[in-house]
């Protein structure tokens, strides 16, 4: 099996790109990393204790900026996916020059007062991307030209 480099990129880098960055590594298939165009420097407690409780290691994760993954050096991603939401406000990064970026956007559970309702929504967070990344890790990579590519890993948003 080919292992696929995906980005899951956010603005703040501290709540849904990280879980999917963790969540997306422990799947075969995919290896995967997270950046934000205006990083938070620091993981959100809550995405750190969601992530903790479902038996993921949680050391060295890190809030940073996409430039890490703008250089020479950088590792060639596969796929993009942003999961900023849109809709609440938030600007999304965008990319240049990959062709194979989708968006999966997402409520910031981040923004969540209450502390049970705020463990609810990293708990949704986690599970929805899960099924999203167990779905894009299936998908035939070399069978599909770019194009189909992005359209199923797009199509994967709106299915549950």
């Amino acid at each position: 099996m080919t292992t696929r480099n995906i980005l899951i990129l956010c603005t703040g880098n501290s709540a849904r790109s990280i879980v999917g960055e963790v969540v997306a590594n422990s799947i075969p298939g995919l290896k995967a990393y997270s950046a934000g165009s205006r990083p938070r420097g620091e993981v959100h407690p809550m995405a750190l204790s969601v992530l903790s409780a479902k038996g993921h290691d949680v050391s060295g994760l890190e809030s940073k900026s996409w430039d890490v993954f703008a250089g020479p050096d950088a590792p060639k991603m596969d796929v993009i996916i942003t999961v900023c939401d849109s809709a609440a406000g938030e600007s999304c990064p965008y990319w240049p020059g990959h062709p194979v970026q989708v968006h999966w956007g997402m409520p910031d559970p981040a923004y969540i007062e209450s502390t049970m309702r705020q463990r609810l929504a990293f708990e949704d967070v986690y599970s929805d991307l899960k099924k999203r990344l167990q779905k894009l890790a299936a998908l035939d990579f070399d069978g599909l030209s770019d194009t189909e590519l992005k359209a199923a890993a797009q199509a994967i948003h709106t299915t549950r």
